[in-house]
């Protein structure tokens, strides 16, 4: 058994007609068919590069939100174990470094008043356990006299200094304080900017 009944029988088709065509013809219909199959591949690779172009930029602009995202990430574990580090700072190093220099602190306010102000009488009133730091500072010649009293009711690291009409405080655990409540207010509007860019 043959296939042939399942092909399609060209013979019985009439012959046409014959075509001229001129060697001019020819040429000119050659140069539409280079001219269309360039212009063909020309916008093939214009649609392909723009494609291209199209899906690099879409990836750069995810590489970057990925980056932008995982450098907020970074910055805030970064503050995040920066804290406890501040914290102990506050609470141990600075209170330590405030107590030594509030001696330094009271002799420059003292300066201060003489250089100013003709002589009058210098009091200190400041917390029982600082009395003495301030006796130690005002021993010796060169500081004006001075009359220290201790007050219960001040807490340690407050002085406060009279010179005639005028008087001074300090009170370095409000500076503490003040500090303290400083990193927390940074921490807290850092940390939440954060979040609402990430």
């Amino acid at each position: 058994m043959t296939i042939s009944h399942l092909l399609e029988d060209f013979s019985t088709l009439a012959d046409g007609d014959p075509v001229a065509i001129t060697d001019v013809a020819l040429e000119e219909e050659k140069l539409a068919a280079f001219e269309k199959g360039y212009q063909a591949g020309w916008d093939d690779s214009t649609k392909a590069s723009s494609e291209e172009a199209s899906h690099v930029s879409a990836d750069f602009a995810q590489n970057l939100q990925d980056l932008s995202f995982t450098l907020h990430e970074a910055q805030a574990a970064a503050l995040k174990s920066l804290k406890p580090f501040l914290d102990q700072l506050v609470e141990t190093v600075l209170p330590r470094l405030a107590q030594d220099s509030l001696g330094a602190r009271v002799r420059e306010i003292l300066h201060g008043f003489l250089d100013e102000q003709t002589p009058a009488p210098v009091s200190l009133l400041a917390a029982p356990e600082t009395v003495p730091v301030l006796e130690k500072l005002l021993e010796g010649p060169d500081h004006p006299p001075a009359t220290i009293s201790a007050d219960p009711a001040m807490s340690e690291g407050q002085v406060r200094l009279r010179f005639g009409d005028t008087e001074r405080e300090i009170d370095t655990k409000a500076v503490l304080a003040g500090i303290s409540d400083a990193i927390e207010a940074y921490y807290a509007d850092t940390l939440n900017d954060m979040k609402d860019t990430t």
